[in-house]
Order: C-alpha cells, then sequence, then structure tokens
C-alpha cells in the first residue's frame, strides 16, 4: 500500500520520482544483506574481538561469515574456517552420541548407571542405585555445581568422577534443576564403556567423520591450528587476552560436556542434520525416534537456572531436553543450548517449525549478543518481525552488571576495619587438604601470605580483618575471592575456607609453621 501511494502521487505531481525508487530499494533489501548489516554494527556496540555467525534453513547453508580478528590488537582476520570454542554445545553431541548407541540396542535410556559404571558413586547411596543414563543429560541428579573439580584442579576425568562421592547434594534426587557438567563426562565414559573406545575417539568416527567435519576437534589439545580465536575478557571497560594454557586445557577433563572446537565450514552440517530427524546428504546419524528424544522436554527449567534474557522475551514456558534447552518464542518452540568458557562463547539454537537455526561463536568473555544474533536471526529469517535485541539486551545486562557491583560495593561495606590477624602470618603459612578439593599450600612472600590451590589457581592473600583474608588471583579473570582461618580451642589454625571449600591444616612433619611458631 506504501508504495501504491507513493506512485499515485508521482502521477500527481506531488512527489519526486526519486522517493518511490528509494521506497522500491528499501522494500527489496536482501534479508541476509540487511541481517549482515546488524550483526556488524552489533559487534561493534558490545566490543567483540571475533565472532561468527552460521544460519541454515530448508536444508541449505543461508549465511555464513566470520567477523573482526582472532586477538585483539592483532590483524588476522576471522574467517569461516577459523576455529573457536564449542563449550557446553558440546553436550547435545555427546547426547547424540548415546542415542547411537541406544540405536544399536547396546543400551537404554533409563538403564541404571552402575550397570556401566559400577565404582560411579554420589553421595547418597539411594541415588546412585537409582541413577539412571537418562539423568546424567538433564541435570536433576540433586548434585550442585562441582565445576571446582576441573577449573581448580588438573587431575584425570576418572579421579574427577571419583570424588563425586564427597560431593554432598543440595536439593533431593529429581526434584530440581541445577546445570551440572560433571554428569556429561560421566556420560562419556558411559559412551567409552559400551563403544569399546574413548568418548573423542567415537565422536570423531560417528560424528565428525560423517558430516565431513574436517576441521573441528573433539578435545583442546588437539587444536594446533594457527587460524584459531583466543579468548578475552572485559576487565574495567577494557578487553584484555585470557592465558588459553588455562581453563582450556583444563576442560579436555570434562570433554564430553564442552571441549569440542569447530568453525562455521564445518559447525552447517551439524546443524542441518539436527535439523534433519539426524540425517545428512543421504546418511543417517540416528533413527527418527532417538533423534526426537533428545529433542523431548525432559525436565522443568527454573527461572533462576533459565537466562536473564527471559526477563525480555517472557516465554510461558522453560525446559530441558537431551542436551537442549527450550522455550517458546513468540508462539514458537525453540531448541537451543549456549556454551562458555573463560574468554569464549557459543549458542546453538533452532527454530523446528521453519526448519532453521544459527550458531554463533565469539572471543570474549560471556558476551550476550550471541542471544540478541539467535533472536534476530529468527525474526529475519522466519517470522518476519523487526527488533532490536541487541540494544535491549545490552541495556539488561549492563544493569546486571551495575547491580552486581553494587552488591559487591555493599559487601565490601561489612568489612571491619582496623583489626589484625589472630596470629603471626607465618603460623598461616603450610598445607592445607580436602579428600574433595584437593590441596593448598600457604607461603610468604615479600612479607604477604600468597596461596598456592592445586598448582592451578594461584594469588595473594590481603588482610581483610580478623582471620580472613581476600585473595587476589594471579589468573586476573577470576578475579577475588575471601580465604578464611579456623583456629582450634587451642588457638592454632586447623582449617582454610576457600570460597566454601573447607580444608584441613596438616600436621607440619618438621615441626616449624605451627600456630604461633617461629
Amino acid at each position: 500500500m506504501r508504495t501504491l501511494y507513493l506512485f499515485l502521487l508521482v502521477i500527481l505531481g506531488n512527489v519526486p520520482q526519486h522517493a518511490l525508487v528509494a521506497q522500491s530499494r528499501k522494500t527489496s533489501v536482501d534479508p541476509t544483506v540487511r541481517f549482515d548489516r546488524y550483526v556488524q554494527q552489533a559487534v561493534r556496540d558490545w566490543q567483540v574481538p571475533g565472532l561468527t555467525v552460521t544460519v541454515v534453513k530448508d536444508g541449505r547453508v543461508l549465511f555464513k561469515k566470520g567477523y573482526g580478528v582472532r586477538e585483539a590488537g592483532k590483524t588476522e582476520p576471522v574467517n569461516t574456517e577459523t576455529l573457536f570454542a564449542m563449550a557446553s554445545t558440546t553436550k547435545a553431541m555427546t547426547a547424540a552420541c548415546l542415542g547411537m548407541l541406544v540405536d544399536e540396542g547396546k543400551l537404554r535410556w533409563d538403564d541404571p548407571v552402575i550397570n556401566y559404571l559400577p565404582d560411579f558413586q554420589l553421595y547418597d547411596p539411594a541415588v546412585t542405585r537409582e541413577l539412571r543414563v537418562r539423568d546424567l543429560l538433564i541435570h536433576n541428579t540433586g548434585v550442585g555445581n562441582a565445576d571446582y573439580l576441573w577449573t581448580a584442579m588438573q587431575i584425570p576425568s576418572d579421579e574427577i568422577l571419583h570424588r563425586m562421592r564427597f560431593v554432598k547434594p543440595v536439593y533431593s534426587f529429581r526434584s530440581g534443576f541445577i546445570y551440572q557438567n560433571i554428569m556429561y563426562l560421566a556420560a562419556g565414559k558411559v559412551v567409552e564403556k559400551v563403544s569399546g573406545m574413548p568418548w573423542e575417539t567415537f565422536i570423531h568416527k560417528r560424528i565428525f567423520e560423517p558430516l565431513n567435519m574436517r576441521r573441528t576437534q573433539a578435545l583442546v589439545r588437539q587444536v594446533t591450528d594457527a587460524n584459531r580465536a583466543r579468548p578475552h575478557i572485559q576487565i574495567n571497560d577494557t578487553i584484555r587476552l585470557v592465558d588459553s594454557r588455562t581453563e582450556e586445557e583444563l576442560v579436555d577433563a570434562i570433554g564430553p560436556a564442552g571441549s569440542a572446537w569447530t568453525c562455521p565450514d564445518d559447525i552447517a552440517a551439524w546443524m542441518q542434520c539436527m535439523l534433519d530427524s539426524g540425517r545428512y546428504e543421504g546418511k543417517t546419524l540416528l533413527k527418527p525416534t532417538t533423534w526426537a528424544e533428545l529433542l523431548k522436554p525432559q525436565t522443568l527449567v527454573t527461572d533462576s537456572q533459565f537466562y536473564p534474557t527471559q526477563q525480555l522475551t517472557k516465554p510461558v514456558w522453560k525446559t530441558y531436553g537431551l542436551g537442549w534447552f527450550q522455550h517458546d518464542y513468540r508462539g514458537h518452540r525453540i531448541n537451543l543450548h549456549t556454551g562458555s568458557l573463560t574468554g569464549m562463547i557459543a549458542i546453538h539454537a533452532q527454530l523446528p517449525d521453519h526448519k532453521l537455526a544459527v550458531y554463533v561463536q565469539g572471543n570474549l568473555d560471556h558476551t550476550e549478543l550471541r542471544h540478541a544474533i539467535m533472536y534476530r536471526a529468527f525474526d529475519e529469517f522466519a517470522l518476519g518481525v523487526s527488533h532490536d535485541w541487541s540494544t535491549e539486551f545490552r541495556q539488561l545486562y549492563g544493569g546486571i552488571r551495575q547491580r552486581a557491583k553494587a552488591a559487591e560495593r555493599k559487601a565490601d561495606s561489612t568489612r571491619v576495619r582496623n583489626t589484625n590477624p589472630s596470629l603471626p602470618l607465618t603460623a598461616y603459612m603450610g598445607s592445607y587438604n580436602s579428600p574433595l578439593y584437593g590441596n593448598a599450600t600457604v607461603t610468604i612472600k615479600d612479607s604477604k601470605l600468597h596461596v598456592s590451590i592445586n598448582n592451578v589457581m594461584t594469588g595473594t592473600l590481603a588482610h581483610w580483618h580478623f582471620d580472613t583474608f581476600r585473595l587476589a588471583y594471579d589468573q586476573f579473570w577470576n578475579g577475588h575471592d575471601p580465604v578464611s582461618f579456623v583456629l582450634n580451642s587451642q588457638g592454632r589454625v586447623a582449617r582454610l575456607n576457600w570460597n566454601g571449600a573447607e580444608l584441613e591444616k596438616q600436621p607440619d612433619v618438621s615441626g616449624k609453621g605451627l600456630a604461633g611458631g617461629k
């Protein structure tokens, strides 16, 4: 109607011809061009060093592009071959690996886990007995976050699973939802036990090879290509490079939960396969019924465990499948999963009834531009809506950051000033141990206490008040945490409490370093 209106005005001589031409050009802009412009601006607004976006629809690649640079301050550009961390978007692949074994009749979703991992124990023996393969994938086991088992220590995956028996539950079995990475490691171990090959070998042979994902790697240590992104984090409005040898290497210990790396040229095949009932170019990775089971809602997700974007998108329902979150958006179902490692982000999302999927990867810590691009892609390529999610999410997350800073200032205000430690600094020196949390060693350097936690996380302990110190990590991206020392009835240091973890002080066989020691 607008075009017809302008055309009539031209005939009547009341509007210049060029106005009609401009209107025609506006209405005929290619959606991919409009989407590309939107992403370019959003990347600038969010100050992301590098990003990739892949969109597939109706069995073909609709959009595939890299933006920015692999590392801030350098010139190597991101392209469609640049490798980024998949992080927790790997989980959907691990679930699919189990699905393949279900298809082969080698296991069932509701088999007891101890049938395959007889040594795997949780804190509650009853839960150990009742735990099913399906439970490993849907975050309902009663176990809270236990990521310290891989982020704060460098131990083999079997040892990580062994220590799960010491982790106390925080809610009743199958009565809630708390996101849990370690259970996906157990799922990978089930794959290994049933198939006879390690998870990283199985996923390569059964997913990467059939889908011709030639550049994709299952483990970080396998990523040796120079064309890879480097992780960054924003500290006080400054984008800083993160030492990629830290969490990236540690995540291999829980590989099935999030260690894979990929690029747009590869991930498009996985996206198409997951949209087309587990099929790709004449190959069938999963039976249709098994593929449907992966995407079927399995458990409810609470508000506290869902993304803050819900404050603006206002979903009516939120669920979790086998490696996929789900919620409603503009009357349609979305399947999605994010991935986050220090300095790296990803998101994989589907709009199934439009045969549309989008995958975003970036190299800036927890930049929620990923959500904005996801919803924009759905709006642009399927729903016919023009909505500026990027601006709205920047305001949303900006407010969240401001509230977090205010909460930190409030916590700091509780500090009791002009206090001193109960004992000389030498009394706090020594080794501390926990069967669950590992080891911490406290020493003195330059007249200050220093701590090394499992030889992975280190830093300086500055006195805060009484026997509480503030740990400033040498790994700056970890920020700071409280460390408190607890004295026994004899006035000696008995325990160290680090960010909620309690470690017992070990006897000093040399006779030195005791509380009040000289």
